[in-house]
């Protein structure tokens, strides 16, 4: 599979982008009118305040009495209280949208990401993934939720502001006005610059998420092979290339926000200077300029405010582009709607339509090459596969042995041909129906956070107690259980971190008996497991795998001498095809890698002895 490149975004700002965001805020509109108009009352009651300063100055102040004041006192009490509920108000809509938004976003991701292929999980790393479902969901939500509220208090709270001040005096309005067009004309400069250095910012913590996951993860490994200095060095180079774009985004910052406070405060120097010349000329009163400052200094501040906003909100964008980019992947492997229609989807399954599967298998003419290769690995294979066959599939490592297994389980589709499932294309009926009758036991077994009893459920979630004890005792996993503290209560640990990998094999092969599939995948699955384990379970393997279709891809050859059929693999192509016996007699490559094996097995039991 080609390496993992993340895709580049260069765009400005585009309406188009935050569009996408509509279906979801669409579910908490009264949340969302509710914050408008509980903005609007905050912002409109701090235009009204300073007109409070004007009549105190006029009719307390100048006219040195206090008739009057207690009514004055109770009307400007009642309208700090509205003030004070509307912001609690708005502050709750506000909290609903965050938490909620969020919420949504993480989850229409997540259940996105189960209906993505195989191929996609093959060169994604983890760390992009976790860097859009986590960092990037609660950038876009604590933005919509508070950003916008700012922005919204700022553009009500100017467009009062700048109609008190045309009410007290147009000529000295019209003064403040012109820093409008410079301020947009900076937003304007600006506002590229800082989209693609936050671009930037957001693909390097993805990087470093995905290498701060690996670096977790392959802890053992580092160890083992004494790479640490290595990793940390990787690591550092990460993190300076990431604080280099923090530092050129935080300095273009820091010259946009400075710029427009200085023409902000030039604005008001002028207003001040032409105000006091008015008031001395007695064009102006006092009372009415000390109330315009108040509006010409305050109306700065959301100007400045709506500014740092319009600045986060094109560093935001490249957030939504990486959300809605995920969103937008689409499945290499889709039902037709048709077959959705009869047999529905992942998430909303038909079962009343499912036919019973028996478990006949066709090949029929099937080429295939990989989605980012450029030669064909099968051409024009056929190959028929009654009910209940044993297929075991062998060959050296990497020589492509799980292709085929692949290619049966729809995991991937051909590029040429048919595969059939007893009698029918299987792109005919849904994934989830064939998916659903399949038992896949990996090489490397992944266990969920849990106990033993839930990861064995998961093969089928409405199995009783009994049915788990017995699918364990099946393949011997109830030895297992025996050994741990708790017994089926004991917790696994993350990917089952806390079982060797032998007792996650049997735990697995426990999980997918219980499913009782009609069709069983056995990759490598006792390649992990010591000889005697492997005795316990290989007369379960031959009783389970009875009257159903199974898939043994195996090093071990002697594992695989009762299949009704093997396929030998080298370099991606099947070279041989027959029964054990048949095939040594030909004295081909089956016959050389059994001989190797075999010799190789023989000594080390002499070496053990």
């Amino acid at each position: 599979m080609a390496a993992f490149d993340e895709k580049e975004y260069t765009q400005s700002f585009d309406l188009s982008i935050w569009k996408r965001l509509i279906p979801f805020l669409k579910r908490y509109r009264l949340a969302f009118v509710g914050m408008l108009i509980f903005n609007a009352v905050c912002a409109s009651i701090d235009v009204v305040i300073p007109l409070f300063q004007r009549y105190a100055i006029r009719n307390f102040i100048e006219a040195e009495t206090l008739e009057g004041f207690w009514p004055y006192a109770a009307a400007y009490a009642g309208v700090v209280l509205l003030q004070t509920l509307s912001v609690i108000a708005f502050t709750r809509n506000s909290m609903h949208i965050e938490m909620n938004l969020g919420k949504d976003l993480k989850r229409e991701l997540f259940n996105h990401l189960q209906t993505l292929s195989f191929s996609f999980y093959n060169v994604t790393p983890v760390g992009y993934l976790l860097t859009r479902v986590m960092a990037d969901t609660n950038r876009i939500a604590g933005m919509i939720a508070w950003n916008m509220t700012d922005l919204l208090w700022s553009i009500f709270y100017v467009g009062g502001g700048f109609g008190a001040m045309l009410f007290l005096n147009w000529k000295l309005a019209l003064v403040v006005l012109l820093i409008v067009p410079v301020i947009l004309a900076l937003t304007g400069y600006f506002q590229e610059k800082i989209l693609r250095w936050n671009r930037r910012i957001r693909k390097l913590n993805s990087r470093i998420t995905g290498s701060f996951n690996e670096g977790i993860t392959g802890a053992k490994t580092s160890k083992t092979l004494v790479i640490e200095d290595q990793n940390t060095n990787a690591f550092r180079k990460l993190t300076e290339e990431a604080e280099l774009a923090g530092v050129k985004a935080a300095r273009l910052n820091a010259v946009y926000i400075p710029l427009v406070l200085f023409f902000s405060t030039m604005a008001v120097s002028i207003v001040l200077l032409r105000g006091g010349y008015m008031v001395t000329e007695q064009l102006l009163e006092i009372a009415t300029l000390s109330t315009f400052l108040t509006y010409a200094v305050g109306i700065f501040e959301p100007i400045q405010m709506t500014a740092a906003n319009i600045a986060e909100f094109i560093s935001i964008q490249a957030s939504i582009e990486r959300v809605t980019d995920l969103l937008d992947r689409t499945p290499d492997i889709q039902d037709s709607p048709e077959v959705i229609g009869r047999y529905g989807d992942l998430f909303h399954p038909r079962k009343e339509n499912w036919e019973p599967l028996t478990g006949e298998i066709e090949f029929r003419d099937v080429t295939f090459r990989y989605p980012d290769g450029g030669e064909d690995v099968l051409k024009h294979f056929s190959l028929h596969i009654p009910a209940g066959t044993t297929v075991a599939i062998v060959g050296e490592t990497g020589a492509g042995k799980s292709t085929l297994v692949n290619l049966a389980c729809r995991f991937f589709e051909p590029t040429s041909g048919q595969i059939l499932i007893d009698g029918k294309d299987y792109r005919e009926r849904s994934q989830l129906w064939l998916h659903s009758n399949i038992g896949y036991v990996l090489q490397n077994p992944h266990l969920f956070s849990g106990t033993v009893r839930e990861n064995i459920r998961y093969g089928r979630l409405d199995a009783t107690e009994e049915e788990i004890r017995a699918a364990a005792k099946a393949v011997s996993a109830d030895i297992v259980v025996e050994k741990l503290e708790h017994g089926w209560d004991s917790d696994v640990g993350e990917g089952g971190d806390r079982l060797s990998t032998g007792e996650k094999q049997l735990i697995s092969f426990a999980r997918a008996v219980l499913a009782d599939p009609r069709i069983f995948v056995l990759d490598e699955a006792t390649s992990s497991i010591d000889t005697q384990t492997e005795q316990l379970i290989q007369e379960a393997i031959d009783h389970l795998l009875k009257d159903r279709t199974s898939f043994l891809i195996a090093h071990r050859l002697s594992t695989i001498r009762k299949a009704d059929l093997i396929l030998v693999v080298k370099d991606g192509k099947i070279v041989e095809q027959g029964k054990h016996l048949d095939l040594l007699k030909k004295g081909g490559y089956h016959h050389d890698l059994y001989s190797k094996q075999f010799a190789e097995e023989s000594q080390a039991r002499v070496l053990k002895n």
